[in-house]
């Protein structure tokens, strides 16, 4: 069982508590017969039968209900209710028909109202009463990510998907959200789900965590009242002197050769320090996929940070490359990496006409050495394909190929540099051949970057990386 569902089971399990509520007793898988006893379920939950606590307490037995359902009954659950549960059509049709007739502004106004009331599915009032119990929103969570990998099997479940996460957004509007800074003196409970949700770089041990939160370091996120003990996301900080080109000397911060945590053996003035570095952001709940909670989480953090330590002037990140290398590898397949002659006598020189095989060879192989004499003649090459790929490659023609790019992009942020084997690992290398990149928050170019980006699809860089294309 993964461990999300069994968080799931956990969280649903509150609702038994002092109580004598009980799951219906359905087959996993669901069938006709079960279904009919969900459907009357769901009836009486939306009607508000007895009343809203006795609701409330209806919404808590189906939740628990949905716990004991295999992948096949949860799949007949939702088409259940995108199907049976959705807008009726015949009755928008009507409210339709009463707008565009409406003889007057106040018959206009209570017709619109009918409509948004006809247009509101019978499922978003079952799901908005899952948000008003207790450990209700981690539910309504959970259920979201068990619905994202089937949106797409049919339009129901599609429109299903948007009205849960529309109920979402109001829920997690970041007005509602409450930012922290997380330190060594935060809750075992929230210390423990950073190891687990970090997505970015591992954290190995608590001697890893340590130090993350240590001087020289900060970690802020957005919790929410409903689950104060639950951070939403996460970003990780690293106070540095000038824009940092490598992740190693971030994540080897304060640590021992054995592995430990040192104790500081001097104190670090953090007023030294002239930058601050995002290296690492964390969405925790892939339920909450499409809520826009990262770009007020940096840029919040921003704020904190020159109000702590206004010496800071620099605000950049050092982000993945995720999409990079399976890009290069399909451009060398297709044969779409064009060499030119000089690069060719680089990398090969005995041979200029072998050089694709060998850059193929070093794309295609593990992480190689610093000292591999083929990974250095290989890097011109490398260095500008990076700069297409971030330049010049869409996704739809709509937006940046990578998915990392496209986040700070959207965000106004400028690309600043592109780092050669700035995570020199294993994963590194699997992410993005090693590659990191700086994207740079300037506050007064953060609107205009944005228009750029989000309106032509322009991405606004230093003259260091449209160099490398040229």
């Amino acid at each position: 069982m993964s461990s999300r569902f069994t968080r799931l089971i956990r969280s649903a399990r509150r609702w038994r508590s002092g109580s004598s509520i009980e799951p219906l007793g359905v087959g996993k898988h669901l069938p006709e017969a079960d279904l009919r006893q969900i459907r009357s379920l769901i009836d009486d939950i939306i009607s508000a039968k007895g009343g809203q606590l006795a609701a409330r307490r209806r919404a808590r037995i189906l939740g628990l209900t949905y716990t004991t359902l295999n992948s096949d009954g949860r799949l007949r659950f939702f088409q259940e209710l995108a199907d049976r549960y959705n807008h009726n059509n015949e009755i928008v049709d009507l409210a339709i028909d009463r707008v565009r007739n409406a003889d007057s502004p106040d018959s206009r106004r209570a017709a619109e109202s009918e409509l948004r009331e006809a247009l509101r599915p019978p499922s978003e009032r079952l799901l908005r009463s899952f948000a008003g119990i207790d450990a209700g929103l981690p539910f309504l969570i959970h259920l979201r990510e068990d619905l994202l990998p089937l949106r797409k099997t049919s339009t129901a479940l599609t429109n299903l998907d948007a009205n849960t996460r529309r109920i979402l957004e109001r829920w997690f509007d970041v007005a509602l959200l409450k930012l922290e800074r997380l330190d060594w003196h935060t809750s075992a409970q929230i210390l423990e789900k950073l190891i687990q949700y970090e997505a970015v770089h591992a954290i190995e041990s608590w001697d890893d965590l340590k130090s993350r939160l240590g001087p020289g370091r900060r970690c802020y996120g957005f919790l929410h009242p409903g689950m104060p003990d639950d951070p939403l996301i996460f970003v990780e900080v690293a106070l540095t002197k000038g824009i940092a080109e490598s992740l190693v000397p971030i994540l080897e911060h304060n640590i021992a050769e054995d592995g430990g945590a040192q104790e500081a053996t001097k104190a670090i003035d953090e007023q030294d320090f002239d930058t601050a570095i995002f290296y690492s952001i964390s969405n925790c709940h892939r339920g909450l996929a499409g809520i826009s909670l990262g770009d007020f989480l940096i840029k919040s953090v921003v704020v904190e940070l020159q109000k702590e330590l206004p010496q800071l002037s620099t605000f950049s990140t050092l982000s993945p490359l995720p999409g990079f290398k399976e890009w290069v590898e399909t451009q060398l397949e297709d044969g779409q990496v064009e060499l030119t002659e000089d690069e060719r006598l680089t990398i090969n020189p005995g041979s200029p006409v072998d050089a694709d095989a060998v850059l193929t060879k070093i794309v295609n192989g593990p992480c190689p050495p610093a000292t591999d004499s083929n990974l250095e003649a290989c890097r011109p090459v490398l260095l500008r394909l990076a700069a297409q790929y971030l330049l010049n490659e869409r996704r739809n023609s709509t937006r940046s190929l990578d998915s990392v790019a496209h986040f700070h992009l959207t965000n106004g942020a400028k690309l600043q540099r592109i780092n050669w084997m700035a995570n020199p690992t294993q994963v590194g290398w699997e992410r993005g051949l090693g590659f990191m990149v700086n994207y740079l928050y300037e506050l007064k170019h953060i609107e205009s970057n944005h228009d750029q980006y989000v309106q032509h699809v322009k991405v606004n860089a230093h003259d260091s990386v449209s160099r490398l294309l040229r």
